[in-house]
């Protein structure tokens, strides 16, 4: 009995000397830590940055009896879709993204007809040669989802484009200005855009450019793309490109302009108003009609939106 309550004791001894043990080790490896000065270099750096934010807006009204006038009945929507993913690794970098817009409109007066509609896809990538400037090549698709028409009140609505009638594919090697994520400043003196008018009845029309009868166009010339996304407040952002295009081989004293801008005001977590503004010329989009002489040619082209709406932000 007085062996078996020694060993007991010699066990219950050992094990309180190990658990002060245990506690010195962990104070004094802790007093250690703090000692140590942390060098932010030694995390490791997040090679990807990717996000989504989507814009759903939807307008709905009608009128029963009203003096005033107007539409009966009026629906409206429009959806806006802007993802990325930006890489950076080293010298290296590859920036993603795509830019997709499409809406809706119905009405008694004026039938149903898209209000917006594009397909936007860039992939750029570059090797860092200092100060902020990175040796790029870039790739840009441009087109639309749907069929478009010309209206007119007297006369029957006119096919004016369609998927891939045009499509717009830039191929340019050129430098890249980044200074900060909100801007970056690509210019190339030697790109190559090709011009693709898939339709049968558009390419018979000589549409976009292109020859008679044929389906595609290649040109040459210099390019500038100017991005900036800026968040000005915990509520306000602001995304807006300008590209500018001229065409060595036919009349490049005509740049052709693609100018988009968008300003999204958050109400909250969940609903958002939303202002777009494009502008475009293209000196060979030669559908528009002038009022005054009557003759057919390129004019300045506008569209703005306004909308408020549901919003996400992944």
């Amino acid at each position: 009995m007085k062996k078996f309550t020694l060993s007991i004791a010699c066990c219950l001894l050992m094990v309180t000397a190990l658990h002060a043990q245990n506690d010195w080790m962990k104070t004094s490896r802790e007093e250690a830590d703090a000692k140590i000065k942390k060098d932010p270099a030694d995390t490791i750096p997040k090679l990807w940055r990717k996000g989504m934010t989507i814009n759903v807006n939807i307008n709905q009204g009608s009128l029963t009896n009203w003096a005033a006038g107007g539409d009966r009945f009026s629906f409206a929507i429009g959806s806006n879709l802007y993802a990325w993913a930006f890489y950076n690794k080293g010298r290296r970098s590859w920036d993603n993204v795509a830019d997709l817009a499409y809406g809706f409109i119905s009405s008694t007066s004026l039938g149903s007809r898209k209000s917006d509609d594009r397909i936007d896809l860039t992939t750029k990538y570059g090797y860092d040669i200092g100060r902020h400037w990175y040796l790029s090549g870039l790739i840009n698709l441009r087109t639309q989802f749907a069929n478009g028409f010309l209206y007119s009140s007297d006369a029957p609505k006119q096919l004016s484009s369609k998927f891939f009638s045009p499509a717009y594919v830039l191929v340019s090697p050129g430098f890249d200005y980044k200074p900060n994520n909100s801007f970056s400043l690509f210019l190339s003196p030697a790109t190559s855009r090709l011009v693709f008018v898939t339709d049968d009845y558009l390419s018979k029309q000589g549409a976009y450019g292109v020859d008679t009868g044929a389906h595609f166009r290649y040109e040459i010339g210099a390019y500038l793309s100017a991005n900036y996304i800026k968040t000005f407040a915990k509520n306000m952002a602001y995304k807006g490109r300008l590209d500018l295009f001229s065409d060595y081989r036919h009349n490049p004293q005509n740049v052709d302009v693609f100018f988009t801008n968008a300003l999204e005001l958050k109400v909250n977590r969940w609903i958002s108003a939303l202002l777009t503004v494009d502008m475009i010329y293209d000196d060979d989009v030669k559908v528009f009609e002038n009022e005054k002489t009557g003759i057919m040619g390129p004019r300045l082209q506008v569209k703005q939106v306004i909308g408020v709406g549901f919003a996400a932000k992944f």
